[in-house]
């Protein structure tokens, strides 16, 4: 995820953007920077339920334990929704992945404020599945 920002620079240019449809374009572009994810992992076992689009993430660790997350949806803002939520969780292994808040960088985003409640029900439906396939890895 070399081409996603960290968390500070997350902040920094959303706060750079001056509404909420630059924000939207913002999301947009960064859901592009995700590394591709193969159509091959576009399985049952990848999926999450509980998101209006369809929504695949996948969780390996490299040899340093810090988890890989790979992501896709057929959705541009939900891909860049997966972005921002990988860029939260950059760098950190599975027992931290549990224990890390994001509903305080959300609000630091305001993003729960500004989408709908289907995309908010779809953006926790991904930190569940994320924190619950971090806790299998532990």
């Amino acid at each position: 995820m070399a081409t996603l920002p960290d968390k500070e620079k997350l902040v920094r240019n959303f706060n750079r953007c001056a509404n909420w449809e630059e924000k939207y374009l913002y999301i947009i572009e960064l859901g592009v920077a995700l590394p591709e994810f193969s159509v091959s992992l576009h399985q049952p076992e990848n999926a999450i339920s509980g998101c209006q689009s369809q929504v695949w993430l996948l969780l390996t660790q490299d040899k340093n334990g810090k988890v890989i997350l790979q992501g896709d949806s057929d959705a541009a803002i939900v891909k860049g929704l997966i972005a921002v939520v990988f860029i939260l969780y950059q760098q950190l292994d599975p027992a931290e992945i549990v224990t890390f808040d994001v509903r305080p960088w959300f609000e630091q985003l305001a993003l729960t404020q500004h989408l709908t409640p289907s995309r908010t029900q779809g953006l926790e439906a991904m930190v569940r599945a994320i924190r619950q396939k971090a806790g299998r890895l532990i």
